[in-house]
């Protein structure tokens, strides 16, 4: 390999030409010695000759020799020299941080790179010590034994902090070399320095990102595992109680869901700074992942402690929270299992806990609840749910219960909503309450929702061959099924297969799931409604109830949800958003639906503020489709009106869609 700026190529030539050098000149001094005895043949010429020749190749030997030694020092200067400026020019190119000291350790040079990395120009350090830039975490011992390797040894490398100019704190890997005379004492210093606080810097990240959450920059679980392994062993040790809080925020989706990803990250780093604060030193917090969190309590002595943290935590967590300009409010379920009354084992603790959480959340959500043993019967009861429901749809233990819809003036049916029920095999009829988060949950709920609209379809279709009027069929559809990309051509695949006409669906949607996406809900929504069906915003009220439905989605009716007819006409508060809600509706000559109808005097109350249509328990709970059909023919047309059923039954209330 050839070194840049050294002269390889003459040096070589040279070495090799001067070998001819001698015979050359003897060479010359023949022919010279024949000429001249050709022209004086004399004999006492030719003697002198003789000699004259001697003396001449003499003469030249030595002067071949020479010119040869003279030839080689000069090509042996040129090959220092350079070497030398090959040296200089790696010291000065060099991207780490060069200096050289004499042997009492004064600083005689430095590169570039060391003004650039320490901040000090050469004239700053030029006769000074390096010590100059000692950043003083360095004790006595490190330097001593510095110093005993490069005299044993002759070299000495290590990480060592030093400080810049600019007085920052900053870590470099420092070889320091000794460089000796002829008589093998130490005449200099060498030493290279290497700026590795960018290194340091991504080793600290990879670190925080292996035991921190990124987001909240709360520990994570795996922190949080080694954190309660230690505090469970100075618990047995010292007969210390501690307890684990699994925390999860309520309502956390729909915010998340409706105001975006962003404004859901801001949520959960407010929420964790809000847990940082309300908690002692001595404490630990953790987050699992989305939107849970874990709390550690340790050295407390009566349950009533433990009590005292779960409603502070309560507390914090339900204060208004400011997203993206807007004021929203989340709550908290908390589940807490405590050592060593739950459990011994860390594991198990937090199983327990998560199992005390969901119990929360079942008993309404903003509360706290201490594990018991027999909730983990229901955790159990769970899992044999969700395995039942994914043999379920291919064993045909699903059915559809239709309920009818009343219109408050004529009293005639004028649609029915299908409502999917579960015949399992050994736990009999299972409540809709009951499975529908499940298949939410596990995503089960697009395949069983595919199977209601076509079910629906095809009896609504099987009714109006059998000679009915056409009626409208409601069916809900659940957020999974609003997301898939293919919803669309999927309804128009099944009104074209059972051959029901557009104009005899309605599909209901709720509030929250055109939020996430408006401007993909609006879209979809424009489809279907230019396919003929009808749309319906189940449960308004509850969730944003924002009137720019009416103005940007092509919807046809409003449903208003049962938790406000339930205390009409009593309650004037939820009087007053009924009366408003059926106002905006029929100035905007939409249709009204009141579900959840239970009294004649709720019926009166929607009479006489001109809601349209009514459904609920009070005129008839959802019924089998030939239980319908033998309604229909007694009671639901020709003009005759429909009598209070009152068939209220215990077992058919609340679940998907049920009114």
């Amino acid at each position: 390999m050839q070194i840049p700026f050294f002269p390889a190529r003459s040096l070589a030539d040279g070495r090799h030409y001067s070998r001819y050098l001698l015979p050359a000149g003897a060479l010359v001094v023949l022919i010279i010695f024949v000429m001249l005895t050709l022209q004086f043949r004399s004999e006492q010429l030719a003697r002198d000759l003789n000699f004259g020749l001697l003396a001449a190749v003499v003469i030249a030997l030595m002067g071949g020799y020479f010119l040869s030694a003279v030839y080689r020092f000069m090509a042996e200067g040129d090959r220092v020299r350079g070497q030398l400026r090959v040296a200089a020019r790696l010291f000065e190119c060099s991207r780490d941080a060069i200096f050289v000291t004499d042997r009492n350790q004064s600083i005689i040079s430095v590169n570039q790179a060391f003004t650039e990395i320490t901040g000090y120009a050469p004239e700053e350090v030029l006769g000074k010590n390096p010590r100059m830039w000692s950043s003083g975490r360095h004790d006595a011992d490190f330097y001593r034994n510095l110093y005993a390797a490069l005299d044993g040894e002759g070299y000495w490398q290590a990480e060592i902090w030093n400080k810049r100019k600019n007085g920052e704190i900053y870590p470099e890997w420092v070889s320091i070399s000794a460089i000796r005379n002829d008589r093998q004492e130490i005449a200099n210093y060498l030493c290279i320095a290497t700026d590795i606080s960018g290194r340091k810097k991504a080793e600290e990240r990879l670190r925080f990102l292996a035991n921190y959450d990124e987001l909240t920059a709360l520990p994570n679980r795996r922190t949080f595992d080694q954190r309660l392994d230690y505090a469970l062993a100075h618990a047995k040790r010292y007969g210390k109680q501690l307890a684990v809080v699994y925390m999860d925020l309520d309502r956390f989706k729909i915010i998340n869901d409706t105001l975006g990803h962003a404004a859901g990250d801001l949520l959960l780093r407010d929420a964790a700074g809000r847990l940082r604060q309300c908690l002692r030193e001595s404490d630990s917090v953790a987050r699992l992942g989305g939107d849970e969190f874990v709390v550690l309590i340790t050295e407390f002595s009566q349950k009533q402690d433990v009590i005292g943290v779960a409603q502070k935590l309560l507390e914090v967590m339900a204060g208004p929270y400011q997203l993206s300009g807007q004021e929203c409010h989340v709550t908290a379920s908390i589940g807490i299992s405590s050592y060593p009354d739950d459990s011994k084992d860390a594991q198990t603790l937090i199983k327990n806990a998560d199992v005390a959480m969901y119990r929360a959340k079942e008993r309404g959500k903003n509360n706290f609840q201490f594990y018991a043993a027999q909730m983990n019967v229901y955790s159990f009861d769970r899992l044999a749910l969700e395995s039942s429901l994914r043999h379920a749809l291919e064993r045909n233990e699903f059915l559809l219960h239709y309920q009818p819809k009343v219109n408050v003036r004529s009293g005639n049916i004028t649609g029915t909503e299908a409502l999917v029920r579960w015949q399992h095999p050994d736990m009999g009829m299972v409540a809709p309450a009951q499975f529908i988060p499940v298949a939410e949950e596990t995503g089960l709920i697009v395949p069983l929702g595919e199977w209601v609209l076509r079910t629906a379809c095809a009896q609504n279709r099987e009714w109006q061959r059998q000679g009915f009027p056409h009626l409208r069929v409601a069916v809900n559809l659940s957020p999974r099924q609003f997301r898939q990309e293919n919803l669309v051509r999927e309804v128009a695949k099944i009104l074209q297969e059972t051959g029901l006409d557009a104009g005899s669906l309605e599909l209901e949607i709720t509030e929250s799931m055109v939020f996430q996406d408006p401007e993909q809900a609006a879209k979809i929504l424009t489809e279907l409604r230019a396919m003929g069906l009808s749309l319906s915003i189940d449960d308004f009220g509850t969730g944003y109830s924002s009137l720019a439905y009416f103005k940007r989605f092509p919807i046809t009716s409003v449903k208003i949800d049962r938790c406000f007819i339930q205390d009409l006409p009593e309650a004037a508060d939820t009087a007053a958003i009924t009366r408003a809600i059926i106002a905006i509706a029929d100035s905007l000559k939409l249709n009204v639906v009141a579900e959840g109808v239970e009294s004649e005097e709720q019926l009166d109350f929607l009479r006489e503020h001109k809601c349209l249509e009514i459904q609920g328990y009070y005129f008839s709970r959802p019924l089998p489709p030939h239980e319908l059909a033998s309604l229909l023919r007694g009671r639901g047309w020709l003009g005759s009106k429909i009598s209070p059923l009152r068939l209220v039954t215990a077992a058919d209330a609340g679940g998907w869609g049920a009114a």
